[in-house]
């Protein structure tokens, strides 16, 4: 719109301009009509009329030029050509000329991925922008444009491509997590089956870790053994790897429910009728009281000879029962 108030700016200065030769045409006009009236009797030279001609031409081709001016700025702005009355302009030639309805056009173009659509697109300029502010009660332009961004389709597309990227980006460092296997006891690896740059499968068996503290014992007492045999008995134990150079202390913690015949892999079975009788060995767990794994260590697999002193008071957790403790059930 401001290209189209200079173009009317233009056209009325080169219309005061054409006024301007069209007076001075006129004085030439009449200084010619004079000379020739002069020159017949002899009170002007003939040179002196040919200089009123020469003027007269002179401001002819002036309004001549200045009438194209006129015509051409005319055409500009998309008007005909009118020589009675060269500023007879429309008065709302700010909101149709070309120019002005290629920039709104435009401008909708561009306002269109923000959800800015127009009531009407064949509206003015100027209704189309007092619309436009009318998204706002106090037509704050930094409001209208919050809740424009704040909903605009490009905006939408960028936060989903964000957290898309976000996502990728947790499977990658889960991904990434999976390349460290943790044990869940810390303790000395005894049995490796992988080795560096091997591919493994989910579920292989990769090694055996054994603990360096959460050591026990299992001692596999005779069933005529275990008659006074309680939880918290203390026992003393000699290993074979240490002979008597160093006694371990420890306390029965627990008993297996079962002996270790019907523990097996393959029990026995005495269909045949023919019965012989075995004494029985019962598991029981013994765990070692103030072991240190870096003074005397222990390893899997070890002899034992375990003494229990039944006789001395059962301590501890669970103490003097064969049963350890069983969670309460939950009430419905």
């Amino acid at each position: 719109m401001e290209d189209v108030r200079n173009q009317l700016a233009l056209l009325k200065a080169n219309v005061a301009q054409l006024k301007a030769e069209q007076a001075s045409l006129a004085l030439a006009e009449q200084d010619f009509v004079r000379g020739q009236s002069l020159v017949g009797s002899g009170a002007i030279s003939k040179q002196q009329f040919d200089q009123y001609k020469a003027a007269q031409d002179v401001a002819r081709n002036r309004v001549k030029s200045a009438e194209q001016m006129v015509q051409q700025t005319r055409a500009s702005l998309g008007l005909s050509a009118d020589v009675e009355n060269p500023l007879d302009v429309p008065e709302d030639i700010d909101q149709t000329f070309s120019t002005v309805r290629q920039a709104l056009a435009d401008l909708l173009v561009n306002a269109a991925p923000l959800g800015v659509v127009p009531s009407t697109y064949d509206g003015s300029p100027k209704e189309i922008i007092e619309e436009f502010y009318k998204r706002d009660p106090e037509g704050n332009l930094d409001r209208i444009y919050t809740h424009l961004l704040k909903n605009a389709a490009p905006i939408k597309q960028a936060q989903s491509k964000v957290h898309q990227a976000q996502a990728e980006l947790a499977h990658a460092q889960l991904n990434l997590r999976y390349c460290d296997v943790l044990a869940e006891i810390d303790g000395v690896v005894t049995r490796r089956n992988v080795n560096p740059g091997n591919n493994v499968q989910a579920g292989q068996g990769l090694m055996a870790i054994r603990s360096l503290t959460d050591i026990w014992i299992d001692a596999n007492f005779k069933e005529t053994q275990i008659a006074e045999l309680r939880i918290g008995q203390p026992v003393d134990i000699h290993v074979d790897m240490y002979g008597k150079r160093r006694q371990f202390q420890g306390r029965i913690s627990g008993f297996t429910m079962g002996t270790g015949s019907t523990l097996a892999i393959l029990p026995p079975q005495n269909a045949t009728g023919n019965f012989v009788k075995v004494v029985q060995r019962l598991p029981v767990r013994i765990d070692l009281e103030d072991y240190d794994p870096t003074d005397d260590t222990l390893f899997v697999g070890l002899s034992v000879v375990p003494y229990v002193h039944y006789k001395q008071p059962a301590a501890g957790p669970h103490a003097g029962k064969r049963l350890q403790e069983t969670l309460p059930k939950a009430t419905p």
